[in-house]
């Protein structure tokens, strides 16, 4: 599934500020992921200015598992299925083509068990884990 969310309607919590609202909103539309620049520029109609209002916003969204960070693209993009981020504490995998910048979610369940064997047998209290693939994906590799 490619991680274009345009024309889906999540379900918002209730408890999103208007800015977090508006932060989700925009990952939700964009199909490649977006640094909190990017959405600064798409939300200054709206009548954000300060990249702090964008970077608060995203930790929020980051921490209840609607968000993931992509650390080696230093961007954001909307989590394809939150309730099972908050059920596997927040495994996330994440295939990214280096070509277009489509990203696509996946779930591993062996993967997350080895995680959380790892984790349990180092008494390593596991709080988030984002798996990242960089590569070329199929669309690209045909052209």
């Amino acid at each position: 599934m490619a991680h274009s969310h345009a024309g889906h309607h999540h379900e918002h919590p209730a408890d999103l500020t208007r800015n977090q609202d508006l932060v989700l909103q925009t990952l939700n539309e964009a199909d490649v992921p977006l640094s909190a620049y990017d959405i600064l520029d798409r939300l200054r109609v709206e009548g954000l200015r300060a990249p702090l209002q964008v970077y608060r916003a995203l930790d929020k969204l980051v921490d209840a598992g609607l968000a993931h960070r992509l650390e080696s693209l230093n961007a954001f993009v909307c989590s394809a299925n939150a309730e099972r981020h908050a059920r596997t504490r927040g495994v996330a995998a994440f295939a990214i083509c280096n070509t277009c910048r489509r990203v696509d979610e996946f779930a591993d369940e062996v993967v997350e068990a080895r995680l959380a064997e790892w984790a349990a047998a180092h008494d390593f209290d596991l709080t988030q884990t984002t798996i990242e693939l960089r590569g070329t994906c199929a669309d690209c590799r045909k052209n």
